[in-house]
């Protein structure tokens, strides 16, 4: 997979996250010599990083040979960003880029950057426009590929907020360009809803009238109108938005997926977490056989107990540990313990059923508010359980929340409550769930179509939104 990434005008401050999100988890970035010191700082330490700077009189490689390797790369599993100063698409020879990876059968993704054409004259004061002064600006290069002045006439013109006023413009554009001269018109341009309508100049009232375009649109005027050099449309989860109701702070690793795989991705947190302090005061680790974890809260919660009040893990002495599903266990890994068990499914029901069968004496670390099917269960099989409650879970108030999205990801039962405390529609969204407990819940709640994800997982959270397509 091969990235286009625009690394904006120099200040790494003006990297956008989607840049900074492909870039720290690149394998190979071939990066150009206009890309600022702060962004270059960026690079993984591991990543091979190659520099495609193109000097007056000298170049490092050729266009031909970076377009080649970084292929090359891709065709190795690697992922690739092609870092550019400023925009790739703008005088970036990413239009270049794209074509030559599309030619070779590679995927890729256009991550737009800050173009110093607009940046660095407001870094100076200078706006590119003004409603007292100008109402348009005209980006040129100084140069073309034949390093000669261009024909100004000969460039694409960009209209924001024209379609309410299609027919005045065509109108005026005809008194000095072609009938046939190509034009694009984009509707809610980089959202799931994109529609995309290519033209001629003669044609465009009409097309904007006979598709209902309707603003937000942008409608493009020149000869690049006439390319197709899409790379969303091959992507599965073009044209679907995807709601995540994970905490503050623990989706962005699966956003990062779902936007890979095309997707528009908002994140919604349905619930805080607030570590119960004190919780631990007065309470004797030793003498378990089991310690259990239900979730990475739980983990980071326990820990950070321990040190507010001086104590540490030694304390649980030979206890076994156990966990709900990997991403505790990987939680619980690195802070250096071994995790002796994880059930098959991973639920805390199933959890509790694993330790009840191995016998012995269970300390449980879980939410306040969390589900009572784990207690019930210890009872059922007589098992001799305590459970400590190191953290509480709050319902998010939700302000701004979609009119409409195909996919709603619950991973636990109160980010489904949560969500519908604040959100009396999008019952028709297709629900994707982790475990048993969270699908019941949505179907109580009124969700009709629900997923279950497989595990406990991204992978199989993402496999799980992927059927759902």
């Amino acid at each position: 997979m091969i990235w286009l990434v625009g690394a904006g005008p120099g200040d790494s401050g003006l990297l956008t996250l989607r840049g900074r999100e492909v870039l720290i988890n690149a394998d190979v970035v071939i990066y150009d010599h206009l890309v600022g010191e702060g962004v270059l700082a960026m690079i993984p330490p591991n990543a091979e990083a190659v520099d495609a700077g193109k000097y007056s009189g000298s170049h490092t490689m050729s266009q031909r040979e970076i377009e080649a390797l970084m292929v090359a790369r891709s065709r190795e599993g690697k992922r690739v960003v092609r870092l550019k100063g400023g925009d790739p698409f703008v005088f970036g020879r990413g239009g270049e880029e794209a074509e030559a990876i599309i030619s070779a059968g590679e995927n890729f993704e256009a991550v737009p950057g800050v173009s110093s054409a607009i940046a660095v004259p407001a870094y100076s004061g200078i706006p590119a426009t003004h409603r007292d002064y100008c109402s348009g600006v005209n980006i040129f290069t100084a140069h073309d590929k034949n390093n000669l002045l261009p024909d100004f006439t000969d460039t694409s013109s960009i209209f924001l907020m024209g379609v309410s006023h299609a027919a005045e413009l065509q109108a005026k554009l005809l008194l000095t360009m072609k009938p046939d001269t190509p034009c694009a018109v984009v509707q809610d341009g980089t959202t799931s809803h994109q529609r995309t309508f290519r033209t001629t100049l003669g044609g465009l009232a009409e097309c904007v009238r006979a598709n209902h375009v309707t603003p937000p649109a942008v409608i493009v005027v020149g000869k690049t109108a006439r390319l197709n050099l899409s790379w969303r449309d091959n992507l599965p989860l073009n044209g679907k938005r995807v709601i995540i109701t994970r905490p503050a702070g623990r989706g962005e690793s699966l956003a990062s997926r779902l936007r890979a795989a095309g997707a528009e991705v908002i994140t919604l947190p349905t619930i805080t977490t607030t570590i119960l302090h004190r919780s631990l005061d007065g309470l004797n680790l030793a003498g378990y056989d089991w310690a259990g974890f239900t979730s990475v809260t739980g983990v980071e919660a326990l820990f950070t107990l321990l040190a507010e009040s001086g104590r540490d893990i030694r304390e649980l002495g030979n206890a076994r540990i156990s966990a709900i599903g990997p991403a505790t266990a990987e939680a619980l890994r690195r802070h250096g313990l071994r995790v002796d068990y994880v059930p098959e499914i991973f639920d805390g029901l199933h959890l509790a059923e694993g330790l009840a069968k191995f016998g012995g004496k269970v300390l449980m670390f879980r939410a306040l508010n969390g589900t009572q099917d784990i207690e019930q269960t210890f009872r059922n099989y007589g098992i001799d359980a305590e459970q400590v409650c190191i953290y509480r879970t709050d319902y998010v108030k939700l302000v701004h929340v979609p009119e409409f999205t195909d996919i709603i990801i619950f991973t636990s039962a109160s980010t489904v409550r949560g969500f519908c405390q604040s959100v009396d529609a999008l019952r028709e969204s297709k629900a994707v769930c982790i475990g048993v407990q969270t699908a019941r819940e949505a179907v109580r709640q009124g969700f009709s179509d629900v997923v279950i994800a497989e595990q406990a997982a991204e992978s199989a959270i993402l496999e799980a939104v992927l059927s759902c397509s």
